[in-house]
Parts: C-alpha cells; sequence; structure tokens
C-alpha cells in the first residue's frame, strides 16, 4: 500500500501521542506516502513532523455541508489505499468510508464501527495502557494484515536542529532577560479546557519548594496570560521571580522555545505533551479518573524523563478529579532527587 490516511483530528495533546504511530509507518513503509487529517489548529505541527508527507485540514462535523462533501470529494481524488482511524467518531467513520478507501481500520467501538471493514478490539475505556500505545497497537495490526515487517519507534518524536535551538535560545534570552548558563524551567499552568489542572497556589508552592540555581518561565496559551501573571505574582511574594512567555509567534515557534526548556511542568495539556515529544523531562499531574489517569495519558518521554503525579485513589469522581488532593510537598520531595539525576 502506498497512500494511506491517518486521522487525528482532535486536541493538540491527543494528536502529540500519535506521532509514534506516524513515526512507524514512516519508518516501515518508507516509500509511502503519509496524509493526516488534523483539524486547523493542529496544523503546523503536522506540517512539522517529518513522518507526514501530506496535510489535509478537516471542516469539522459543525462545518457547512458544502464543505463536508467538498472534503470527502478532496479524500476521494487522493486515492488513498487504506485509512487509518486513530480517533473514531461516527463522523470521521463516514468520511473514510464517503471517500471509498478500500481498507478502512479502525477501533471497534461503537456505531461508528459499521462504517469499517477492519476493526480491531481494544477497550480503551479501561485505560489498560498509554494512548500512543493503543494507537501503535491499530499500526502493527495494519502491518500484520499487509505482511510487512514492524520498525519500533523511539524518542525524541519532535527535533530542532541544533541551529535553530540556538536562534530559539537566543531570541528567548533577549525577549526574556534569561541566563543562558542557567537550566531553564519552564511552568504551564493553564489548562486549556482539558484534565484537571493543579492551582495557582499549589503551583507557587511547588515552584518555591523547588531546588534553586535556575531560570523560571511561565507559558501561557490563548487566554491563559492573565493567570500566568497572577502566579507570576504570587512567587513574587515569595522572593522568586519568574518570566512571563505566551506563544504569540505562533504554534511552531512556541514548540520550538519549549523544546529549549531542561524541564517542563504542567498538567495534562497540549504543551505537555510537545515537550515530551521533544524529550524535554516532564513532571505532569493528571486526575485519578480511570478515563484520565497518567497511564493512560503517559506522555512520550524515553524512559526515566517523565514523572506523574495525581490526587490519591478514591472512590467517587468527584475527589478522582478533585487536584487539591494532591499533596505538593510530597511532590517536592519526589521531584527534587528526580531533577538532580537528570544531569543538566
Amino acid at each position: 500500500m502506498k497512500k494511506i490516511l491517518v486521522i487525528r483530528n482532535d486536541k493538540i495533546g491527543d494528536f502529540m501521542l500519535a506521532w509514534p504511530s506516524f513515526a512507524m509507518l514512516k519508518h516501515s513503509l518508507p516509500d509511502c506516502q503519509i496524509t493526516a487529517l488534523v483539524p486547523n489548529y493542529t496544523a503546523d505541527l503536522a506540517n512539522l513532523c517529518p513522518w507526514i508527507d501530506d496535510v489535509i485540514v478537516d471542516c469539522g462535523k459543525k462545518a457547512e455541508k458544502e464543505q463536508q462533501r467538498a472534503l470527502i470529494e478532496k479524500i476521494r481524488s487522493m486515492q488513498f489505499d487504506a485509512s487509518i482511524n486513530l480517533f473514531s467518531t461516527t463522523y470521521n467513520a463516514k468520511l473514510v468510508w464517503k471517500a471509498k478507501i478500500p481498507y478502512r481500520l479502525a477501533p471497534a467501538t461503537k456505531i461508528a464501527q459499521i462504517f469499517y471493514n477492519k476493526r480491531i478490539k481494544q477497550k480503551r475505556s479501561q485505560s489498560a495502557k498509554p494512548e500512543y500505545e493503543y494507537n501503535l497497537d491499530l499500526v502493527r495490526a495494519f502491518f500484520t494484515d499487509t505482511g510487512k515487517p514492524v520498525v519500533e519507534p523511539s524518542a525524541p518524536y519532535l527535533e530542532f536542529s541544533s541551529e535553530q535551538l540556538a536562534a530559539q535560545k537566543e531570541k528567548l534570552s533577549l525577549t526574556l532577560g534569561l541566563d543562558r548558563n542557567k537550566p531553564w524551567y519552564f511552568v504551564h499552568a493553564g489548562s486549556g479546557g482539558s484534565a484537571n489542572n493543579l492551582s495557582l497556589q499549589q503551583y507557587c508552592q511547588l515552584i518555591c519548594g523547588l531546588d534553586g540555581g535556575h531560570e523560571l518561565i511561565l507559558t501561557a496559551g490563548p487566554g491563559e496570560k492573565e493567570k500566568a501573571v497572577e502566579l507570576q505574582a504570587l512567587i513574587a511574594e515569595q522572593g522568586k521571580p519568574a518570566k512571563v512567555y505566551s506563544k504569540n509567534d505562533g504554534l511552531v515557534d512556541f514548540a520550538c522555545s519549549i523544546a529549549c526548556a531542561n524541564l517542563f511542568i504542567a498538567g495534562s495539556t497540549g504543551p505537555l505533551h510537545i515537550a515530551a515529544a521533544a524529550d524535554v523531562p516532564t513532571v505532569g499531574f493528571f486526575p485519578s479518573k480511570r478515563s484520565a489517569t497518567p497511564l493512560r495519558w503517559k506522555p512520550i518521554n524515553s524512559e526515566g524523563r517523565h514523572i506523574a503525579f495525581c490526587p490519591p485513589e478514591a472512590e467517587g469522581k468527584e475527589q478522582q478529579e478533585d487536584m487539591s488532593r494532591v499533596d505538593v510537598k510530597d511532590v517536592i520531595s519526589k521531584v527534587n532527587p528526580w531533577v538532580c539525576q537528570l544531569k543538566f
């Protein structure tokens, strides 16, 4: 099969967790053309991915019928040999079915599965493994069907050249007044509307408890700058300086900035997964409910470069999502020695 359509048209974090799948496909089938169907807000990241040859921007299920018909016609005209729906919804299932792609692979889930002719039972609701592993299992099933040997991918998945990183570090050091001789710790207190995050007071406590000798950068996505500034004021009251950085120059520029970090601290958000794709050491905070655990949304760092925390186990969903139950003192006692062994 020479032309493959891969669908992952949801949030930034979900898309970054699909990068190992793109790597596996391209490494195992170097001559195939891989096209990704993504929403507009992840298109720049898709164009950055070295294993994606072409990008189709999804108009979305809320678009006008004419736009949806045009999208289906575009997909059909590209004459794909196969589609792999890493993210399966009825909307996505109908896209590949109406486009008449001959081989249509996806998880066997809900009514959407009737539109595929190859289905894999995964039971993702059990959250027995990381999301990126569920994605990779689908790609492995594809290679089982095609009889091709699988080349397993490895981190880092997102890489910038040494020249790009040097230029970005220079830019950040000048615009934010950062000391390039110190490690740079990035903290992202926003949530992007996804999983619950620590409170600003908890982040303040954590930041002030980290061993010193580093520069602190508070990152902010769209609509999150006010929160970052508020956190900056809280830690300033404790005598600790910090700079606020928001992604004003676009998502790729922001990703390159994240790749300059020595440590990235955040909740279960897109920026955390961008950092992990670049194999920046990550500290992640997750709810303990089954669908959102540290295991299910484990970032794609290489071994030993990620540490995760969540609220203690509890019966009720409300307590499982209550991030105030995360013991920050315990976090500090674990993070400081872990960071020390990273040897910046």
